[in-house]
């Protein structure tokens, strides 16, 4: 099996090496401010077809063909140079998406320029106190008052919503409607009176999630995405953006190279921990995994591009990465034993890598529920009972 890139696309890896020599390598470029010249450098990508691919011009995109080979080419060469990676948050990776399936021309025109940029920055509001798996019974409610949304409930777990100016919502708009119906996928402000946003301190020490009160909050009546009572179907497809969003490779290879490093350089009994066998062999089998998940994703891309359904496997990558960054975190945990105590040790990166993945099962829908998916939709096993 021949896993490299065609002979083709050799043209096409070195006209990404050259513009990124020019417009990131180049040693003039340097004596700009950080932040300015990473701004430059990703305005010129998408300019030149590289960054915001799938994004029609006319919103502020590239509008590329769909050619995941070369985005993955794409990806490789601006890793090796160090170069800003395309914008990846909220906004770019759920809403952006969303909105070129059911928003609207003036929705997309307004807010789509501005987020694959970075100037607009959008909090996602799906989840409540008592609206976490089983979102749909999300009770934050919105009523239409002449021309504008009222809206009033509690959201929580919204990543960096303390920073952000525009949220994405689930909210009820048909209290009497069956429990997935009448559910209303919005667009909001944060940026107005009623909005009450608080960090929350996570066991890792940053208060990366917030919890979003909101009181009597105003949205326009056209700031709904689809049609009203139509959110839940909407979210779907923001949500399989979040999934896809959460199974990237790169980060696998990089994890599994640091997690050697540490194993070499973490002294277990008066050796490096490596040399212990237990742990050689479970570097071992973790490097097999990753291998897998890999090689398996790569024959996945590939279907893709020649046309081909890769069926089932497209909804397993989200619950492999989540297996293998545990597993990856339990044995550093071994590996640094009584050091995992001290958060403000050297190898805090690794403590908290271990803590937040704990919560990889939850994000982007939990894993149980995605392989009842797998197993119902996929498999077509017997949906499980229901009390």
């Amino acid at each position: 099996m021949d896993l490299g890139f065609a002979p083709q696309f050799g043209a096409f890896r070195g006209e990404v090496r050259e513009f990124i020599a020019v417009h990131w390598l180049q040693p003039g470029a340097k004596n700009e401010s950080s932040e300015r010249l990473e701004r430059l450098f990703r305005a010129a990508a998408i300019e030149k077809g590289y960054y915001a691919r799938s994004v029609p011009r006319r919103y502020g995109g590239s509008e590329q063909a769909p050619d995941i080979v070369k985005a993955e080419i794409i990806r490789e060469e601006v890793k090796r140079a160090g170069a800003p990676p395309e914008l990846r948050n909220n906004g770019t990776n759920m809403l952006v998406p969303t909105l070129l399936e059911w928003g609207t021309e003036a929705q997309c025109l307004r807010f789509i320029p501005g987020t694959i940029t970075g100037e607009i920055l959008w909090a996602q509001g799906f989840s409540e106190p008592g609206a976490g798996s089983d979102l749909a019974s999300l009770r934050t409610r919105a009523e239409l008052v002449g021309s504008e949304w009222v809206i009033n409930g509690h959201k929580i777990w919204s990543t960096q919503a303390h920073r952000c100016q525009f949220m994405f919502a689930l909210v009820r708009t048909e209290a009497d409607a069956a429990k997935h119906d009448g559910i209303t996928y919005m667009l909001l402000d944060l940026r107005q009176p009623g909005v009450t946003v608080r960090p929350l301190k996570q066991m890792t020490g940053h208060s990366e999630f917030c919890e979003v009160f909101l009181n009597d909050v105003r949205t326009p009546a056209d700031w709904i995405v689809g049609r009203h009572g139509q959110g839940w179907h909407v979210s779907r497809s923001t949500l399989k953006h979040e999934r896809s969003s959460l199974t990237g490779l790169s980060w696998t290879d990089s994890m599994l190279r640091g997690l050697i490093r540490l194993a070499c350089d973490t002294p277990r009994d008066g050796r490096p921990a490596i040399m212990q066998p237990r742990i050689r062999e479970e570097l071992a089998a973790i490097q097999a995994a990753s291998m897998a998940l890999t090689y398996s994703t790569y024959r996945a891309t590939s279907m893709v591009g020649h046309d081909q359904d890769p069926g089932l496997f497209s909804h397993m990558p989200k619950i492999a990465s989540t297996n293998l960054a545990q597993r990856m975190a339990r044995l550093a945990s071994l590996i640094l034993d009584d050091q995992l105590l001290d958060m403000g040790g050297v190898n805090r990166k690794w403590i908290e890598r271990f803590l937040i993945s704990l919560s990889m099962s939850i994000a982007g829908g939990t894993s149980n529920i995605q392989r009842n998916i797998i197993a119902e939709r996929g498999l077509d096993l017997p949906r499980e009972k229901r009390i």
